[in-house]
């Protein structure tokens, strides 16, 4: 009751400031949750769209497995833009998202960094062995278990035959730009990130890109929450899957998928 009261006063508070002529009741801006590895681009194309429309974002980043925790929690988000499909199947299963607004967006790629003067050189095929690179050091990745970098990270690993060499020695970061830090700051010989993270970040080159097949194909789903009453997020979601939006994301190394593809 008191909320419901609430509102209504705020209704009628922003009636009569309209009528005075004061802008004092702007459009809320629409709340998005996305994963810490479209910051750069996410950034960008929210910016375009300010620009374009007026309109506002706040964008929350962190890992798709947290930020999928806090939205089944009830987090005020309007977007969810997961950095794997099974977090976004499991706000699904909850009934956390539109689900007929659910779009499979973005393709990335997962790679194997070193700081900017390291002079490792690692070949990233079967039977791989690791721990003569780390030396004393330890590998940096995405929480194997949750964040979806680390999960895609420790399935490679798998596929090569150098997980159980050093899954002792893995550094477990709570999303893959922590990941790529501890490289950055020379804390750990070798990360896992995306491809996008490495072109993010001048003090880290690649040493090597793993192959597509050893791990499951990494893919962006973006949906509305069924929570959401703003009435611009569905204006937002349809930027995101535009022309305009595209440019932006292929500029940080994304690949668009095609909405022949999507699901």
């Amino acid at each position: 009751m008191v909320q419901i009261r609430r509102a209504w006063l705020g209704a009628i508070l922003c009636l009569v400031l309209a009528v005075a002529g004061t802008p004092a009741c702007a459009e809320a801006p629409v709340v998005v949750f996305a994963a810490a590895s479209l910051k750069n681009a996410l950034d960008d194309v929210s910016g375009a769209w300010t620009k374009a429309t007026g309109k506002t974002t706040r964008i929350s980043y962190a890992a798709s497995s947290a930020l999928a925790k806090q939205i089944e929690a009830g987090a005020p988000a309007d977007l969810f833009f997961s950095a794997d499909l099974a977090w976004m199947d499991y706000v699904a299963v909850k009934g956390s998202i539109q689900a007929s607004t659910r779009t499979s967006l973005l393709r990335n790629a997962l790679v194997l960094i070193a700081p900017k003067d390291s002079s490792l050189t690692v070949d990233l095929k079967p039977g791989l062995d690791l721990t003569k690179a780390l030396g004393k050091g330890r590998i940096a990745m995405g929480n194997v278990e949750a964040v979806p970098a680390g999960k895609y990270g420790k399935a490679a690993l798998e596929t090569l035959g150098a997980w159980d060499s050093v899954k002792d020695r893995v550094a477990q970061a709570e999303n893959v730009r922590a990941a790529l830090l501890l490289v950055a700051r020379g804390e750990a010989p070798l990360g896992i990130v995306y491809a996008t993270d490495a072109i993010s970040d001048t003090s880290v080159k690649v040493i090597a890109p793993f192959p597509a097949a050893s791990h499951p194909p990494v893919i962006y789903p973006v949906a509305l929450t069924k929570a959401s009453t703003n009435p611009d997020a569905a204006e937002f979601l349809a930027y995101l899957r535009s022309p305009a939006a595209r440019v932006f994301f292929e500029r940080q190394g994304f690949s668009f998928i095609g909405v022949e593809d999507r699901t």
